[in-house]
């Protein structure tokens, strides 16, 4: 059942596997009345999450609404009319904590100084309501939770008018609400706190009414983030900051090569330093050992670890060298092979132009500020986890694997993570199943306390789970006006969907992940034959996924036939839309219009570089200006135009995109790449997986697209189009093409 699997990073083309419609009562709890709650502050509208219950709708006939439609789970107000809003989604830097509250208080017309938000858990309530599954990706949170988050705030303050109603035996049609306040005849009101005790006993509205946009009166605004003090203060709490009586930490030695065991152990040493309370051998990820290392501190457990002497038997499993991976793909880029779009390619032998490129990209770690860690506490026929993931849901059911339980025996107590980019959402949920193997094996040595494992920089960067090394290769031929007569494309890299629940999705031996981008928005007459070899190196999706690479190949090769047929590459692209790129034309346009692009004389040695791109249903447009500086390449200011339909907070859009361009700029710095040698990963740590630091920070400039449509995603779609446009700045520069990230001038 889709509530027992993993989603993921949801590229287009995965949409329509989980966009289908739920079963009624799917996910329905029986019926029951509403249990009163009374909670930390006040009475509570809604049940803390973990007990919420379902509640009667309006007419008996109708069925039950779903955990996820109810505001029992979600809402709660206290006496002094505080409002907590519960967020269905991992909050790790894309501001959810935020919007969401945002969209749930616009309908209920609460007191935004008022508003408050919290995590939520593993709970059925917290799936999502398009997908039905426990799921933080795709740059899907705002996009599929608006309307839904709409309807409770409009059903809890449905019931807040019905118990003023009742109260002062009025008509409900009599009375509004303002702020936090219901307002009746006579001048009387009652805030939302003195009216939630009787409020939550009513029976929850079926349907409602919403909002015209024109009322907004929050969604839309520009609204400081509700963790912004307590992140810049240092105050805000993380998974890696779980501090639970008796706890335990744990770190654990992986051996260097993917898939290795344990020759021999010797943990003499390791045992005998102090505070260290147990060395455990411990399965890992893909079939490989490790040794656990429990202490009071992380401290402790890592000399401890530092101190262990451990032959790794890594003759079984293969050693993968970068060297000799892209020689082999070089050879397989040119077999024969399966085919997604399949065009005629007669014309290209007798074109007038013809183009010859070949690109390379490297594996990329995810490389979150805060490292992977999970806390585990076993109990008497329970567990509970404190962590921070994108798949609680999923991460339930591989807990209670390891765990011998239920999946409804287990708790997830969804943290705030400190990143994650799509390595807190794994289909195997490896950093999950080691921390409770780590708490297992430590509860069978008499350790019945909490075990939290945590990941240190170097585990993190050398623990896999790259975004895939992949090789294009492409010959183009066009005509003087630049029309392109046939372009035939090969691809070669990993699939990340092979292996997982997800494989299915795999057709004629194809992954729909590795080609997303291609081609679109442009008609064009394109055969691609894509080839998936199985190598020794986990992989997984990466901020925007297939776009990291496809956009860099399609942007660059659309600037180079505009070069080519001297033709300005901002005209070339809004020749290519014709009518029938909308969204794409508008983004670009705003772009080109507030950069000043072509009417505005640049400083010596820079030039302009233009790049739009559609992912996650979003389209972010580019015109950047750089340079080259000592050999090394410099972006100096950033112009984007984001068409994202309506924005419910445009300072959370224009932080996406500032985020998302720098980590697109990660991938063309010195030192964005990792490389293996004899199976091992050659980077460890910032020194050598580069990310950009301030003096490499451009200025920016970022506008959206007015719209009134409902919201598209906005976590990943302002990273594709920034490398393209920084590398057709510096083709311009230097009359060379860049085929290869992290950029090479030389």
């Amino acid at each position: 059942m889709l509530n027992e699997i993993f989603s993921q990073e949801l590229p287009r083309s995965l949409q329509h596997l989980l966009e289908r419609d739920q079963a009624d009562g799917a996910f329905t709890l029986p019926r029951r009345s509403f249990l009163k709650i009374v909670g930390i502050g006040g009475l509570a509208l809604g049940a803390f999450p973990h007990l919420a219950l379902a509640q009667e709708a309006t007419s008996g006939d109708v069925a039950l609404l779903k955990p996820s439609q109810q505001p029992s789970a979600f809402v709660q107000i206290a006496s002094n009319g505080e409002v907590t809003v519960t967020i269905n989604r991992l909050e790790f830097g894309q501001g959810v904590q935020t919007g969401l509250p945002m969209i749930l208080a616009e309908e209920l017309d609460a007191d935004w100084s008022l508003v408050r938000s919290r995590n939520g858990s593993n709970n059925n309530a917290y799936q999502d309501p398009i997908f039905g599954i426990h799921l933080t990706g795709g740059s899907n949170s705002i996009k599929n939770s608006f309307t839904q988050y709409r309807e409770l705030g409009a059903r809890a303050r449905a019931m807040l008018l019905a118990a003023a109603a009742a109260r002062w035996n009025v008509e409900v049609a009599s009375l509004t609400t303002q702020s936090g306040m219901v307002l009746g005849p006579a001048g009387r009101k009652a805030s939302y706190g003195e009216l939630a005790e009787t409020a939550m006993a009513l029976p929850v509205p079926e349907k409602v009414t919403l909002k015209d946009p024109k009322d907004f009166r929050i969604i839309g605004q520009a609204t400081t983030r509700i963790d912004a003090k307590a992140k810049s203060s240092g105050q805000q709490d993380f998974g890696i900051d779980m501090h639970l009586p008796g706890q335990l930490t744990a770190v654990v030695a992986r051996p260097p090569v993917f898939g290795s065991k344990i020759a021999s152990l010797d943990d003499s040493a390791a045992r005998a330093i102090r505070g260290v309370k147990a060395v455990l051998r411990v399965p890992l990820d893909g079939g490989a050992e490790g040794v656990a290392v429990v202490a009071d501190g992380y401290w402790q457990a890592k000399v401890a670890r530092d101190a262990l002497k451990v032959e790794w038997n890594s003759t079984a499993v293969e050693k993968v060298d970068s060297e000799k991976q892209l020689a082999q793909y070089r050879k397989l880029v040119r077999q024969p092979g399966p085919r997604q779009f399949d065009a005629d390619m007669t014309p290209l032998a007798s074109a007038p132009h013809q183009l010859e490129a070949e690109f390379v990209f490297p594996y990329l770690a995810h490389a979150p500020m805060e490292p992977l860690n999970c806390t585990v506490q076993i109990s008497e026929g329970r567990a509970q986890l404190w962590t921070g993931t994108q798949f609680p849901g999923g991460d339930s059911t591989a807990a209670a694997k390891v765990l011998n339980l239920k999946p409804e025996q287990i708790q997830i107590n969804v943290q705030t993570a400190g990143g994650g980019f799509g390595r807190r959402g794994v289909p195997s949920s490896d950093f999950i199943v080691l921390a409770c193997e780590v708490a297992k094996a430590a509860h069978a040595v008499g350790l019945a306390v909490p075990i939290r494992t945590l990941w240190s920089r170097e585990d993190d960067i050398k623990g896999g789970y790259y975004r895939p090394v992949y090789l294009h290769q492409a010959r183009i031929g066009f005509d003087e006006s630049g029309k392109v007569l046939a372009w035939d494309h090969s691809l070669v890299g990993q699939s990340i969907l092979i292996g997982t629940v997800f494989e299915g999705q795999v057709k004629n031996g194809i992954d729909p992940t590795a080609t997303e981008g291609m081609r679109a928005p442009y008609p064009l007459p394109m055969r691609l034959t894509v080839h998936h070899p199985e190598l020794n190196v986990p992989v997984l999706w990466w901020r925007s996924v297939g776009s990291t690479h496809t956009a860099f190949v399609m942007e660059t090769l659309i600037d180079e036939i505009a070069r080519t047929t001297k033709q300005d590459p901002v005209d070339y692209r809004m020749t290519l839309f014709a009518d029938q790129s909308p969204r794409h034309r508008a983004a670009l346009q705003l772009a080109v219009d507030k950069s000043e692009y072509g009417k505005r004389q640049l400083p010596a040695g820079r030039a302009w570089g233009v790049a739009v791109h559609e992912s996650f249903s979003s389209v972010v447009a580019y015109v950047v200006e750089a340079s080259v500086q000592d050999g090394r390449p410099v972006l100096h200011h950033v112009t984007a135009g984001v068409h994202c339909n309506l924005v419910v907070n445009p300072r959370s859009v224009e932080a996406q995109v500032q985020g998302a361009a720098l980590m697109g700029l990660s991938m063309c710095l010195p030192g964005g790449a990792i490389t293996l040698k004899d199976g091992v990963v050659q980077q460890s740590n910032f020194a050598d997986f580069s990310v950009p630091r301030i003096t490499d920070t451009p200025e920016f400039a970022v506008h959206v697209v007015p719209s009134a449509e409902p919201p598209t995603g906005m976590g990943e779609p302002g990273l594709p189009a920034l490398a393209p446009a920084f590398a057709n700045a510096i083709a311009s520069l230097t009359g060379k093409p860049i085929r290869q990230l992290p950029f090479k001038l030389t």
